[in-house]
Order: structure tokens, then C-alpha cells, then sequence
């Protein structure tokens, strides 16, 4: 939906300054166009961000509605501000309020260059969700194409997007209505250099496609992931004032040098981190030596936008493996609302109020209280290393009712085997276990404080707790019990999975899928719900592996490992915690020692 004007080969349009509008383009302007690949802010067109004091000077939907520039300072999305967002980095458009600040996509050449595992976009869609195919071209001449989605500024799903913010400006006056931008990411061929990019075509008359920002997401090469966590939820807190976390967390993989990455999903807010340090732990919540202090760009803290990621500066230190680690957070504000990992089965540890920053003391007598959650805290990034496993799954991969405190979850496990021998390589492995967590609909709806800390789907979180994580080779994908369990027909899960498969090996990952085990004497699981569990399993069994007209590098049946043979819709006993649903340290050990390694490996 868009008035069109008639451009020219610089990026101006006919007859006047850069926005000036003329007659409607033809087929040979646009062909023109396509020949000199421009700046993407040079090719703004659109205006989307309004003063409050000035709502007027926007229109970013065609009805006069805008953003707030207020709002999204509040949000720490100020001009020129770059973002951290699913790996990727991407700058917000340096133009103030009531300026030109991005292009409603209609085959515009963008200058963009590099070698990546994707291109990423910031975006969002007026008069409804947009999409189109775009095209992406190479240094060695060759080309392929890509398909941008941008969900609908005031519609669009809560739970992918990138920020949220409370208010429309429109000429009437400013309303309390939230609206939405997204971060974006396609898969472009790896290796290729990139030369430039076609965005998609206008999508037609009645929406639009606007693109903010974009850029080439380049893998962190040389460094492996060995410990990260999924962003649960965001939830209450305290309120928390100028107080110090002292978080505890499990390496799998070791190396010389760490970095790590602390995340401010979820939230409407940006996150002050005044200092940061990581240390060995010795007991409780001292640490086995002086904690070293993290830097970030060379500060000593960060300031972290809602919805955002940063990673500390690569630090000269050594990482053990298989080892725990105390990464301390000065908080020196108040804190109200975080955003969590809730289920840790780990003890981490919290200062007194008003104790200030206390991340460089060695022992535990500041550190009077105590977490179950790791608040902000997502990643630890070692150097070198052949990449990372990431398991993607629910409580069971969560470790829910394994023994606190003693890192017995099933990725542990396997960490502990793929370290202990040389017949493949030695890969971290990343636990992306959410408690409560499903294939195919929201827990957590992805904004606001909730109590709910059961995610969002794991198709919606796929890009971040998967696709962007560091060293990423092979995603084992354990999960579909609880959409069983809530009314998810059998149907409707080999769908996600499917999908989550496709997406994956899109972007170059070896696809590993595990048979959903049996929950028999838990309250909900019904003969109904054993029949739709069953049903997935036998799917994943007989078609689920490429070749058998399936999508997965291979299948790892863990129904079959931990199942009562005399009696398959229960848990043998001696691997039940108790509760019929989630097994105990000695299941989940049987699950890990069950998995031949080489399916593992790309």
C-alpha cells in the first residue's frame, strides 16, 4: 500500500530532493534502479517515528500512525544505536524523529556485503503481515533468493518479536496500544561472499514492508559454545537494588579464553550491568581464586536495550572442562522485572540490598541469599573447539527432578561422554530445555511480567536458542510430551517438527529428532494422550529419517531406552523420579548413555 515514486539511479527520487514524490515508477525506472546497489538509508522512504509533542510529522501505516521516539529511547532503541539481536548486529537508523527511517521494500538493490550464515533484518509489516522474495547476489556472480516475512506493526505475534512498545502516535493523540518490531534472519549460502541484496517486491495494495536496518550475521568462528540457557519467561523480582548476582553454571567444553553473553529478552526496558566478572567456583558461592572482571567494548559494564543481547570482550581465561564456573552481575539500580531461566536445579547466589558491587570478591560472606533462576545470563563462549550440540527439549532436557546441585541432567551426561573418548569430536553441548515447554503453541506469550516461565514454543525460539547459538553443528530435538499432554493432536506435532527440521538444515544443521517417552500414572496422562504420543513416535520411527521419506539426519528412541517393556505407556520404575512424568538422575543417565555418538556428528 504505498503512493510510488519515480526513482532515479542515485537513490533520489525524480524531480526533487530524496523523498520527493513524482509520477508512478515504470518497468524500465525499476530496471534501472536494480543496477547501482545503494545504502539502505539512503533508500528510505518512509517515515515511521513521531515526537509525542509532534505526532503529525509521521505516517508510517498510510493512517497517520507512527512510533513513539519517546518510547523507544525508553526502550534504549536510540538513533544510531546498534543492537544485538539472535547473533546478528544491527544498527537503528540514526535519523531523528519526523525523518526518513525506512524503506517499504519494492525491489530496491541494497549495498550489504560479507560472508554469513544468514541475513538479518529489522522489519515490520503495515496494513497487515507482509512478504515477498528477494534476491541475494554473490561476489562470484551467482545469485539465489530469499523470502522476507515482516509480522504486522499492531497484530503480529508477541512472542518473535524484538521489541514492544506501549503507544501508537496518531493525530488524535497518542494511544495505549502496544506495537511490535521484529528481527528477521533468512539463510544465505555459507562461504559465498555476499555482493548485494534485492529486497522483496511491494507485496501489493494493501500492506507494506518496511525494513529498518539489515546486515550480514557472521558465525563466531573460533569459539564453541559450552554452557547456555533458554530465556523462559520474565518475571517479578525483589525489587532488587544495586545488589550483586553470583550465578552458578556447569561448562561443558573448556579453552583458553571465555566470552560471555548476557540477554535482556522479553523485556520493555534496557538492563544496566555495572560490572561482571566469571571465576572458577571453589564452594557455595566462593570462587577458587580472584574472580577476573569482564569488560564490554572496553567499559567495565554494559547497558543492555529491551530485547537485546551483549557479549563480553574475549578474556584471557582459562575455561576447565566440565567444571563450575560463578559469572557475578552488579545490578547498581533498581531492579523490578527479569528476564529468567527458572528451572536451573542449580543453587546460585544473590548479595544483601545495597551491598553494591561485590563481582571481584573471592569469598561467599557477602552473598547472603539465594536463586534457583539465572536471570540474564544466556551464554559462556570458549576459544577454539569443534562447535557445540544444542538440545532442544522440555523438562526432562531441563534436568527437572534430577539432583540439585549435581549437574546430572542428560546433555550433562553427554557432555561428560563426548569428552571422555576421540572417536568423534569433542563438541559442547548446549542445553535448550525449557521447563513446560511445547512444539506448537506458546506458554509465556512472549512480552510482559508473567509467573508463567514455560517459554514460547519452541518453533518461536528456534532462531535464538538454536540457530544463533554459538558453534551450532547438530540440534537434538526432544520435546513434544507436553503438547500431547494439552490437547496437540499428533498432526499438529509432526508438523512442528518438521518445520523446526527444515529451518534448521536451511542453515546447515544436522537434525537429530528423539521419540517422546511414556508418562502413564502422571495425573493428565490419559490413554488419549498416550495414543497421540504413540502416534508421533511411530511417525518418527518409520518415516521420520530422510530416506524414508522423512526430514531428520537420524532418530534417537529414548521412548524406547526408559519405557517399562511389560508395560510401554509407563516409565520403567527404577528410571522414574516419582512423579511418572520426568525421570530420575539414573533415567536421565540412560537416556545420554543410549545415544551413539557418531549420529551426532554432520
Amino acid at each position: 500500500m504505498r503512493v510510488r515514486g519515480r526513482w532515479t539511479a542515485t537513490g533520489t527520487l525524480a524531480g526533487g530532493a530524496a523523498l520527493a514524490l513524482a509520477a508512478a515508477g515504470t518497468p524500465a525506472l525499476a530496471d534501472e534502479r536494480r543496477t547501482e546497489p545503494l545504502p539502505l538509508e539512503r533508500l528510505f522512504d518512509n517515515t515511521a517515528i513521531s515526537d509525542d509533542a509532534r505526532p503529525e510529522e509521521a505516517d508510517f501505516d498510510g493512517a497517520g500512525g507512527s512510533l513513539s521516539a519517546q518510547d523507544l529511547a525508553a526502550a534504549g532503541w536510540s538513533p544510531g544505536r546498534t543492537l544485538a539481536l539472535d547473533g546478528s548486529r544491527l544498527v537503528w537508523p540514526r535519523s531523528a524523529s519526523g525523518q526518513p527511517d525506512n524503506v517499504r521494500a519494492d525491489g530496491q538493490p541494497v549495498r550489504l556485503s560479507g560472508r554469513g550464515d544468514a541475513l538479518s533484518f529489522l522489519v515490520a509489516g503495515t496494513g497487515g503481515g507482509a512478504s515477498g522474495t528477494g534476491t541475494v547476489r554473490y561476489r562470484d556472480g551467482s545469485s539465489g533468493t530469499y523470502t522476507l516475512t515482516a509480522p504486522d506493526w499492531r497484530t503480529g505475534p508477541l512472542s518473535t518479536k524484538a521489541v514492544a512498545l506501549p503507544h501508537i502516535n496518531a493525530p488524535g493523540g497518542q494511544r495505549a496500544e502496544k506495537v511490535r518490531l521484529y528481527a528477521v534472519t533468512v539463510p544465505v549460502e555459507r562461504g559465498r561472499e555476499i555482493a548485494s541484496v534485492v529486497l522483496p517486491r511491494d507485496p501489493g495494495p494493501t500492506a507494506d514492508l518496511h525494513v529498518f536496518a539489515a546486515s550480514v550475521r557472521t558465525p563466531a568462528s573460533g569459539w564453541t559454545g559450552s554452557w547456555s540457557a533458554s530465556t523462559a519467561g520474565y518475571t517479578a523480582v525483589g525489587p532488587w537494588s544495586d545488589r550483586t548476582l553470583r550465578l552458578v553454571v556447569h561448562s561443558s567444553a573448556g579453552g583458553p579464553r571465555v566470552r560471555i553473553r548476557f540477554a535482556n529478552t522479553f523485556a520493555a526496558a534496557p538492563a544496566r550491568i555495572g560490572h561482571a566478572s566469571v571465576a572458577v567456583q571453589g564452594a557455595g558461592a566462593a570462587a577458587s581464586g580472584k574472580p577476573v572482571a569482564l569488560s564490554f567494548a572496553g567499559r567495565p559494564g554494559a547497558d543492555i536495550p529491551a530485547g537485546a543481547e551483549v557479549f563480553s570482550d574475549p578474556l584471557g581465561f582459562r575455561v576447565p572442562a566440565g567444571t563450575n564456573l560463578l559469572v557475578s552481575i552488579h545490578l547498581p539500580g533498581t531492579v523490578g522485572a527479569v528476564p529468567v531461566h527458572s528451572r536451573t536445579n542449580q543453587r546460585s547466589y544473590l548479595s544483601a540490598p545495597g551491598s553494591g558491587d561485590r563481582t571481584g570478591d573471592s569469598g561467599d560472606a557477602a552473598f547472603t541469599g539465594s536463586l534457583t533462576s539465572w536471570p540474564f545470563l544466556t551464554g559462556v563462549d570458549v576459544a577454539g573447539g569443534p562447535g557445540s550440540v544444542v538440545a532442544l527439549g522440555d523438562s526432562i532436557t531441563d534436568g527437572d527432578k534430577s539432583t540439585v546441585d549435581a549437574n546430572r541432567r542428560w546433555p550433562d551426561v553427554l557432555a561428560a561422554r563426548l569428552r571422555s573418548q576421540s572417536e568423534v569430536p569433542r563438541y559442547g553441548v548446549l542445553n535448550h530445555g525449557i521447563s513446560a515447554n511445547r512444539i506448537v503453541t506458546d506458554r509465556y506469550p512472549g512480552d510482559g511480567v508473567s509467573t508463567d516461565t514455560g517459554g514460547v514454543s519452541a518453533q518461536h525460539r528456534l532462531e535464538r536458542d538454536v540457530l544463533a547459538q554459538t558453534g551450532a553443528r547438530t540440534v537434538v530435538v526432544f520435546e513434544g510430551i507436553n503438547d500431547v499432554r494439552w490437547g496437540a493432536s499428533a498432526e499438529e506435532v509432526i508438523a512442528g517438527l518438521r518445520a523446526i527440521a527444515e529451518r534448521a538444515h536451511a542453515r546447515g544443521l544436522r537434525v537429530v529428532a528423539a521419540t517422546i517417552a511414556p508418562c502413564e500414572g502422571y495425573p493428565d496422562c490419559s490413554p488419549e494422550v498416550d495414543a497421540r504420543r504413540t502416534a508421533v513416535n511411530t511417525y518418527l520411527r518409520e518415516q521420520g529419517v530422510r530416506g524414508s521419506g522423512g526430514v531428520f539426519d537420524a532418530v534417537l528412541d529414548f521412548d524406547a531406552v526408559i519405557r517399562d517393556p511389560g508395560r510401554p505407556s509407563r516409565m520403567l520404575p527404577a528410571y522414574d523420579s516419582g512423579d511418572h512424568l520426568h525421570p530420575g538422575d539414573a533415567g536421565l543417565r540412560a537416556l545420554a548413555d543410549s545415544i551413539d555418538l557418531r549420529k551426532l556428528v554432520p
